[in-house]
């Protein structure tokens, strides 16, 4: 059975990550569910660009939901590593937003409206911000999407079911 789509949410950054761990759990989470026909991203530094790596590597071709026109200015790091990534992806970019927390959190719900399933890649706390990881999870649930939980501090991978 073909998985029409897979997107991600994520921590950029975190103390304590293994990045290669992560990178090895999503792309068990990609070939268990070939056929993947498309992954969904932003594309920010960390499990974003993790993920879309990983999708690339596997022939999953990627769309990048940009949250807003200039979203360059938001990378403190990992700017190459975007624009890399971004020449080999289809592109999405959204404008609707007032202020760039709202843009992250419509271009969270734009992966989510796209996606059969939602990889979230994070320790499982509370957003610190409009349009984090953990708002971005709660409205997967709330559309009734499969969430992979991979948590990148405890290093555990389980599935959060959405009637739960």
């Amino acid at each position: 059975m073909t998985t029409h789509g897979i997107g991600v949410t994520g921590h950029q950054t975190r103390p304590g990550i293994d990045w290669k761990w992560v990178a090895g759990r999503i792309r068990d989470q990609l070939t268990d569910r070939a056929p993947v026909g498309r992954a969904f991203s932003s594309l920010a530094a960390g499990s974003d660009q993790v993920f879309a790596e990983q999708a690339l590597a596997l022939g999953i071709p990627v769309t990048a939901i940009i949250p807003l026109p200039d979203y360059e200015r938001c990378f403190k790091e990992k700017l190459d590593d975007y624009r890399s990534l971004l020449a080999r992806c289809d592109q999405i970019v959204l404008d609707g937003a007032e202020t760039d927390q709202e843009a992250f959190l419509e271009a969270g719900r734009q992966v989510v409206d796209n996606a059969d399933v939602l990889l979230a890649i994070w320790d499982g706390k509370m957003a610190q911000g409009l349009g984090g990881t953990a708002d971005v999870v709660e409205y997967a649930l709330g559309r009734g999407r499969e969430v992979i939980h991979i948590n990148p501090v405890e290093l555990t991978v389980r599935d959060i079911n959405p009637a739960e």
